[in-house]
């Protein structure tokens, strides 16, 4: 899977590859390689140290946090713009959720052994990589705060406009099962969502591809309120038990 990567994979396509100073770059273009992620690939399980640090360009990664009752639910998206394997310059070697790919793609990946070298080292290259620890613990903190008080036409808005931040194109591929899914909510509740999206303009939805035709629509409905086109009743059927 991975032997056949294109060889014009770039790593500069990952915002942190391409802000690393020219002085660190040397040694870590030595050590990347790039991989072919594939849907649904798991790269790294709650409470096991990674073996390796992942820096997407074109797939896009979820953060997922099982439950009791065996479903999960997303806690980030990380595309171009990161990295799954924070946890290396943070004071420990694991996490409590799993990466799991999304939408598949390439990406570059560093052995863990490697980064954990280069933190030793210290500097601007430590700097940069824990300011973008801060921003993905605000992303995962606004998810909380959004799965609290969202409904569920507003979480479908936002996990769509994740998404398209980080894919180019307007079309994406997400079942609604995926969705569910991510979302932590049941499928009929995703249904009931997308239909009303489509009745309304904004998205195009067909076996499994959504193309998004109004991004201005999704975004309002994630800051105003539920389209009137139709009662968007409660976001859950009770709360999930955390593990």
């Amino acid at each position: 899977m991975r032997a056949n990567t294109p060889a014009s994979a770039d790593p500069r396509g990952n915002a942190l590859l391409r802000a690393i100073p020219a002085s660190e770059w040397a040694r870590w273009s030595r050590c990347l390689e790039p991989v072919r992620l594939a849907h649904g690939e798991v790269l790294s399980d709650p409470g096991r140290a990674p073996a390796y640090v992942y820096f997407p360009t074109t797939a896009i990664l979820s953060l997922l946090y099982a439950t009791e009752d065996g479903g999960s639910s997303e806690l980030a998206v990380i595309g171009h713009e990161g990295m799954v394997g924070v946890s290396l310059f943070m004071g420990g070697n694991t996490m409590p959720y799993q990466a799991v790919v999304q939408s598949a793609g390439l990406g570059f990946r560093l052995r863990a052994q490697v980064v954990s070298d280069e933190m030793e080292r210290g500097g601007a290259l430590l700097q940069m990589l824990l300011r973008y620890a801060q921003t993905l613990m605000n992303q995962v903190a606004q998810t909380a705060a959004c799965n609290r008080y969202y409904s569920i036409d507003q979480l479908l808005c936002r996990r769509l406009l994740l998404a398209l931040d980080r894919k180019p194109g307007g079309a994406l591929m997400m079942t609604q099962e995926l969705l569910a899914g991510l979302l932590g909510v049941r499928r009929e509740g995703v249904t009931a969502a997308a239909l009303r999206l489509q009745a309304a303009g904004a998205i195009r939805y067909s076996r499994g591809r959504i193309d998004i035709l109004d991004r201005a629509l999704l975004a309002l409905q994630v800051l105003e309120r539920p389209l009137a086109c139709a009662p968007s009743g409660d976001r859950r059927q009770g709360q999930p038990q955390v593990a």
